[in-house]
């Protein structure tokens, strides 16, 4: 059996973190995966979350199956946070997945399972797993644009190729800090969407991966409350890995909102049915450690600080490098970049220029450019930048 086995295509983000744990090279950089990194380097757990731990470890509870749905306090949890104190939440199931990667999964199961052979839509550049994950659960892919000639968001592009997207078909959006590029629509544009989904009957299934990061909780969670005040049906994948540094933990959820209650009668159940032949239920300590945060003041109002201090120094990171490249004489590409958010930063360099920082200055990012903003020790800048400038100025390709 085993020698019928193709050589399977590697996973580009897991295959570049291997190349650089084996570059000898002591001033490698490593800016490739998605992991929020302090000034020393290190991936810290926050104080909050090692509170959690403390006062679920003295309590000791019993580790017996929790059930398909998982966690139902965190359940809550993440409702009430995404979706608000509105009406949205009261047309919502929510059951908790294996990360945002299995909440992504799970509701494109449910999909498929629903409407075989549904075409969904992803942004042209897209988060790397979007593709693989959607098209392993049997469902048909096209894609939308995302950026402009100048690097900044085309509005006018996006709604344009959406205007193509049958009435049932399914887009997938990511609700703020767009991966890989970190250029987001305005609120403007988010409205332009809202309008486009309603009116086209489209649903709008949102990946939420790093609110928080961005222009802060609310903010970063705004366009997803926004389109689910003006839909009747909408999918949410939620990710707590980077706002509660839960990486290892792999806690996330999945969301459903229907028109009314009686509509969402078996959703539940299918996306039990679903999550029992992919991973029979979810781990239960990330989803308690965010319970526990989110149901006492104060441990939500530490975790809030916390969060916004993480996502000060991220700010902090782009206006330096972008500072940096100035200076260098690289204006229009500082420019770009200084309006990006989140983790991610797209750099303005091509493939065979990507690989040139990588060899010559050992500065690991995608092929693409996507770099890891939040990685970045600040010390490092003016090295990343000066690498960035000098594959700038070879030109060409």
């Amino acid at each position: 059996m085993l020698e019928l086995l193709l050589p399977p295509p590697v996973d580009p983000l897991w295959d570049l973190t291997e190349a650089y744990g084996a570059d000898a090279r002591p001033e490698r950089l490593n800016l490739v995966l998605g992991v929020y990194r302090d000034q020393t380097g290190g991936t810290p757990v926050m104080a909050a979350v090692r509170e959690a731990e403390i006062r679920l470890a003295e309590r000791s509870a019993s580790k017996e199956y929790r059930g398909l749905s998982g966690n139902t306090a965190f359940n809550r949890a993440m409702l009430s946070m995404v979706l608000g104190s509105g009406g949205a939440a009261e047309r919502a199931v929510a059951v908790q997945t294996v990360a945002g990667s299995g909440a992504l999964r799970l509701l494109a199961d449910l999909i498929c399972r629903t409407r075989p052979g549904t075409t969904v839509w992803i942004s042209d550049p897209a988060y790397v797993n979007h593709r693989p994950i959607l098209e392993a659960a049997g469902l048909t892919v096209r894609t939308y644009g995302w950026l402009d000639a100048e690097g900044g968001f085309d509005t006018e592009g996006l709604l344009r190729d959406l205007g193509e997207a049958r009435r049932d078909d399914v887009v997938l959006l990511q609700g703020c800090c767009h991966n890989p590029t970190g250029v987001d629509p305005s609120a403007q544009a988010w409205e332009a969407v809202a309008e486009l989904a309603a009116r086209s009957g489209w649903v709008p299934f949102v990946d939420l991966a790093y609110h928080g990061l961005g222009d802060g909780l609310e903010a970063d969670l705004a366009a997803t409350r926004l389109l689910a005040e003006r839909v009747p049906e909408m999918l949410v994948a939620i990710s707590c890995s980077k706002n509660f540094g839960l990486y290892s933990d792999r806690t996330g959820c999945a969301v459903v909102l229907g028109a009314s209650r009686q509509s969402l009668r078996h959703v539940e159940t299918a996306l039990q049915n679903a999550a029992r032949t992919l991973y029979s239920m979810p781990p239960e300590h990330g989803a308690a450690v965010v319970a526990a945060i989110l149901e006492d003041d104060g441990l939500r109002a530490l975790w809030s600080a916390e969060l916004d201090g993480m996502r000060s120094r991220i700010e902090a990171n782009r206006r330096g490098l972008a500072a940096e490249l100035t200076a260098l004489g690289w204006d229009a590409q500082a420019d770009v970049l200084a309006r990006q958010k989140g983790m991610f930063s797209m750099l303005p360099l091509t493939p065979p220029q990507m690989l040139r920082l990588r060899s010559t200055f050992a500065i690991y990012g995608t092929t693409a450019g996507r770099i890891n903003i939040a990685g970045i020790p600040a010390h490092r800048i003016p090295c990343l930048a000066q690498g960035v400038a000098a594959v700038l100025g070879e030109g060409g390709e």
